[in-house]
């Protein structure tokens, strides 16, 4: 972590601490942190879309029809990561790792009438670096009960019994039992009495493509009183997010930096909100990356030694999608 994160951080505790309502990003790897006080955010170009803060959404033209073509890397070139995250799984050095592509898109609509259109639970736009639209929440606070929301495991809902299918499938069970004990370990470095509160809930998510099921749980903690009233300190202590990551933490990020070939930069950060007494936040998944005049899409999923080539290969091409209907 740079040190200059650690500023950040602090800065983060200290509006927390003193009340004052903040928005914030931060990249993957902990590197870069954005802080936005809510007077600075009219000046930011930001859209942002949360329960509890909503910016004015673009005027736009939202009646054309929404075209949408995906530019997938070959199964070859995604087998290349995947073979080296085998490798360390099986040599014992990770026993979950979150595998990533980066797929370039083309649209005919702007990041702006994306971000306008999508329907999701958190969506911001950051104009020249993204547009994302993520249904899975990191973690919230209400006074001093604070809870996180892993969501890993999905599948086709066309599928035929598919919510039964996920629930029961020996891989799929094996990444969802793994994230929500790695997040019930990371809450209780910053809370007591944490437990799971939800297992296995299965949701719909909709999207252009086809409709997916999701598997998440529900973990909840009290906060420790040294993390009572300071955003900065709790993000400090449980980033990167263990959902998009793996396990166990340090040596599994040394080996998904090896096997992916993109840098993740903002994509699988965090970005919340601080109302000046609790914090809604997401992980940003679901995400496009604007390079110039061209859009990138960004996705994966959890591998596993049960993981099989082409079904993860499938996972992470149906991730590829908005939610405009």
């Amino acid at each position: 972590m740079f040190p200059a994160a650690h500023a950040q951080f602090d800065k983060m505790d200290q509006l927390s601490q003193q009340q004052i309502p903040f928005f914030y990003i931060i990249d993957f790897e902990v590197e870069n942190i954005e802080i936005f006080r809510e007077d600075e955010l009219l000046f930011s170009g930001l859209m942002i879309d949360f329960e509890y803060i909503k910016t004015p959404k673009p005027r736009l033209d939202l009646a054309r029809n929404f075209k949408f073509k995906s530019n997938l890397a070959s199964l070859e070139d995604y087998e290349k990561g995947f073979q080296h995250i085998q490798k360390h799984l099986k040599e014992g050095y990770s026993y979950l790792a979150n595998y990533t592509c980066s797929t370039e898109i083309e649209t005919n609509l702007s990041a702006e009438e994306i971000f306008a259109r999508a329907e999701v639970k958190y969506k911001v736009f950051y104009p020249g670096k993204f547009v994302f639209f993520s249904p899975e929440t990191f973690v919230e606070t209400d006074g001093n009960k604070i809870k996180t929301h892993p969501m890993k495991g999905t599948i086709d809902a066309a599928v035929e019994n598919g919510a039964e299918l996920l629930r029961k499938d020996p891989k799929e069970q094996a990444e969802h039992y793994t994230v929500v004990d790695l997040l019930r370990n990371d809450l209780s470095m910053v809370s007591d009495g944490v437990r799971v509160d939800e297992f296995q809930r299965i949701d719909l998510i909709k999207t252009n493509k086809k409709n997916l099921y999701a598997m998440s749980s529900e973990i909840s903690g009290t906060l420790k009183p040294e993390f009572r009233g300071k955003v900065g300190s709790i993000m400090r202590t449980l980033l990167p997010a263990g959902s998009i990551l793996g396990a166990p933490k340090k040596k599994t990020l040394e080996i998904i930096l090896e096997a992916e070939n993109h840098k993740r930069g903002f994509y699988t950060g965090v970005c919340g909100y601080f109302d000046g007494k609790n914090l809604d936040s997401c992980v940003m998944i679901r995400f496009i990356e604007l390079q110039d005049e061209k859009m990138f899409f960004k996705s994966g999923g959890g591998i596993t030694h049960l993981s099989k080539l082409a079904d993860e290969y499938e996972e992470m091409k149906n991730k590829i999608y908005v939610p405009i209907y």
